[in-house]
């Protein structure tokens, strides 16, 4: 187990997301890259999302960037409630920097069995801190 967002933790996802191989995404996944900006009390973690998982670090070929706290990137994390990320963006808990229609494009996009499976795999080995 390691706690999210920690480096030890993205090197478990980075090895998982090795090992599950293709994950056959649909193309508004596959083709996403969003920058994040997580705040926490402690520090600010930056990631980026490409090819279906979370990494560490920016990713200058983003052209979006998501800004939000580490509790509501957990509850996503955790949850992937639609609703609840919607409410988050319409009342502010999540500000957008650079261009919006990644994010309009992924509304529709439905993870692929391969995700969800590995998805699944990264839930299990988190400890939410």
């Amino acid at each position: 187990m390691a706690v999210f967002l920690t480096d030890a933790w993205f090197e478990q996802v980075e090895q998982l997301g090795a090992e599950a191989g293709e994950l056959n995404l649909p193309p508004a996944l596959a083709n996403m890259i969003i920058n994040l900006k997580v705040s926490d009390a402690e520090q600010n973690i930056e990631a980026h999302f490409a090819d279906g998982l979370l990494h560490r670090g920016l990713n200058d070929a983003a052209t979006t960037t998501l800004l939000l706290d580490r509790s509501l990137l957990q509850s996503i994390i955790t949850d992937f409630d639609m609703n609840e990320i919607m409410g988050a963006f319409m009342s502010g808990k999540i500000r957008v920097e650079g261009d919006m229609s990644q994010l309009m494009a992924v509304q529709t996009a439905r993870p692929s069995s391969e995700q969800k499976e590995l998805f699944n795999k990264i839930k299990t080995m988190t400890t939410m801190a």
